[in-house]
């Protein structure tokens, strides 16, 4: 019998952590099944769709932030190459685009291999990790879609930083 074969049976499904942490925090939440919750989450530059997935096969917690943005079929392309410069300055998690709901998704699975529990804190800097990579490159796909830049003066625009006071 491999590693893989063996059957380990968890205390509590991990949707219930999640569900947890949600209400401890009064963040509105649905419980659209027992392997997964969404709730909407405002940030600075716009809501942002977050669900959170239990993949059992996997033993995977997977996160799916999205923010919804209608892209041109002109501007697709570019679109596509802004995704591989961010991905690129991404450490944990990535960006996709998925046409067919018109959202830019950022997407990461927290690995709960051998019957692992997720914690608070893991569960909160999942979270707060998605938010902060959706609002850090929000402008950058705002650029590209609705001013016409290329995905590399879109990145370099949204990378710059400032040093120094008023």
């Amino acid at each position: 019998m491999s590693l893989m074969e063996m059957e380990i049976e968890r205390q509590s499904n991990p949707v219930d952590m999640i569900e947890f942490v949600a209400a401890s925090n009064d963040w509105t939440f649905e419980r659209s099944g027992e392997d997964e919750i969404a709730m909407t989450v405002e940030g600075r530059w716009a809501d942002y769709h977050v669900s959170f997935s239990w993949m059992e096969e996997f033993e995977a917690l997977h996160l799916a932030c999205a923010f919804d943005i209608k892209i041109p079929d002109i501007r697709v392309n570019e679109v596509i190459r802004l995704l591989s410069y961010v991905n690129g300055q991404v450490l944990m998690g990535h960006f996709d685009l998925w046409r067919q709901e018109d959202v830019v998704i950022f997407r990461q699975s927290l690995l709960l291999a051998g019957g692992a529990e997720p914690t608070n804190q893991q569960v909160e800097v999942l979270l707060s990790s998605a938010l902060e990579a959706c609002e850090s490159y929000y402008q950058a796909f705002q650029f590209v879609v609705w001013s016409g830049m290329e995905a590399k003066a879109a990145m370099d625009a949204v990378l710059f930083e400032t040093v120094g006071e008023c």
